[in-house]
């Protein structure tokens, strides 16, 4: 699997631990920047990170801004691309198993390093769960996704 891993000048700090950890264990990432704390527009990342999705070059995003919100809001505007805000977990397994969420976004000034390391590990390893319902719903999203619903 693929990860993409991409930020803000607010989610900056996070990045490298994120990169690392995934990495270690043994996912393959891809850095799309920023590359310093100077200040820059979380939409063009986001836009960034959801293109390579569509593309098929990556299979999963990680972004990152100061709360994870203006990342999460962005990415969905972007067809094909689910992205859920978790700062924990739970939530972040849970977005991929039941609702097929292929972008996290994370608030690194919500949550500490630690904490953003293990929610990475967990959506980066959830696999979704394919039950009935659960496609069912998804089914419901794209209907909305495309204008039909």
């Amino acid at each position: 699997m693929i990860i993409a891993v991409a930020t803000d000048h607010a989610g900056f700090p996070l990045k490298k631990p994120i990169l690392e950890i995934l990495k270690r264990n043994g996912f393959k990432t891809l850095d799309l920047g920023t590359d310093d704390k100077h200040s820059v527009d979380y939409p063009d990342y986001a836009v960034k990170l959801g293109k390579l999705i569509q593309e098929g070059k990556v299979d999963r995003g990680v972004l990152l801004c100061g709360s994870g919100v203006g990342a999460s809001v962005a990415a969905n505007k972007m067809k094909g691309i689910y992205a859920g805000v978790c700062h924990d977990t739970y939530s972040a397994h849970q977005a991929v198993e039941h609702d097929n969420v292929n972008v996290l976004c994370l608030g690194a000034r919500v949550i500490g390093e630690e904490v953003a390391k293990a929610i990475v590990l967990v959506f980066a390893s959830a696999q979704f769960s394919n039950e009935k319902r659960h496609v069912r719903r998804i089914m419901k999203i794209k209907r909305i996704e495309n204008g039909e619903g």
